[in-house]
């Protein structure tokens, strides 16, 4: 693990109890650029998921200020994002694209996202043309207050890639969901 991907996961690691709330359930955050042309041919364009009818360009979001990981703007809720701290897809690492799944508009890009099963396939397209095949291994619900930041930004052998909405009908004390659902998948051969 390089030294800066080291001290991301150190600061995520530190904002534990904020993490999972502001992972796709933010007000707003990101930023407002949608990837047409990456900053580096590796860099995501796409996400696909045909089974559940999404095909999304995605925003690049970084980090800024005090927000541990930042979401989508909510006015862009059919727009999932590539969280730029995280690997790129297709390298070794885990890969996070975040996204919505309602807003106050109603539903959005990752509406769907929990009729996903082991198995399915997502693709993601990359700035260099790479078309990239994953496959579902699992899926996972957890508090937004225990939010699982080893398994979803850890170190990873594996080409992975983790896909992280909210879900669920509770609210938090300040209005937002209780719950994040992490969809878990890995680069076919």
């Amino acid at each position: 693990m390089s030294r800066r991907r080291s001290l991301v996961v150190l600061a995520l690691l530190l904002a534990l109890p904020a993490l999972g709330a502001a992972a796709a359930c933010a007000p707003g955050g990101g930023t407002d650029k949608v990837i047409g042309g990456p900053a580096h041919a590796e860099e995501p364009t796409r996400v696909v998921i045909p089974s559940i009818g999404v095909a999304s360009p995605l925003f690049r979001l970084e980090r800024t200020g005090d927000d541990p990981v930042p979401a989508p703007p909510p006015d862009k809720g059919m727009t999932a994002g590539w969280y730029t701290d995280s690997a790129a897809p297709g390298a070794r690492g885990a890969a996070v694209i975040i996204g919505h799944d309602d807003t106050h508009g109603g539903k959005a890009v990752f509406r769907d996202l929990d009729k996903v099963t082991e198995g399915t396939a997502i693709v993601v397209e990359r700035g260099d043309g790479t078309v990239l095949h994953f496959s579902v291994t699992g899926t996972e619900r957890a508090a937004t207050s225990d939010f699982p930041v080893h398994r979803v930004f850890g170190e990873t052998p594996e080409k992975a890639l983790r896909l992280v909405t909210c879900t669920g009908g509770h609210r938090t004390h300040d209005g937002r969901p209780a719950e994040n659902l992490i969809v878990y998948a890995i680069l076919r051969g």
